[in-house]
């Protein structure tokens, strides 16, 4: 495999998460009920999907270039998710922790 498909394959399995349905809710209520598997994620969160549209937001108003550095501030699944993708498109990632 290309580093290129991989990368590309890892940013399409973004959102691509499957319903599940969720028995005893649906079975209790009378109603299919299902939760989206988020978790399913390849970062393992929500948190990929707004990684994805803040990243592709900026490279499409010009703010985030070929070459350009990722700097969040975060303790959480949106640094992870930022790292992931940005890593995936090629950007460098620095992630700044509160020591709270």
């Amino acid at each position: 495999m290309h580093h290129n498909t991989g990368r590309q394959d890892l940013l399409n399995a973004i959102g691509n998460t499957p319903l599940i349905r969720l028995k005893a809710v649906s079975d209790a209520t009378g109603c299919d009920i299902y939760g989206k598997a988020e978790f399913m994620n390849p970062g393992g969160s929500v948190k990929d999907r707004a990684a994805l549209a803040i990243i592709e937001g900026a490279e499409a108003d010009g703010h985030l270039a070929p070459g350009g550095i990722i700097v969040e501030g975060t303790a959480g699944n949106t640094g992870i998710g930022l790292t992931m993708v940005g890593n995936a498109k090629g950007y460098r990632t620095v992630i700044v922790m509160p020591e709270t």
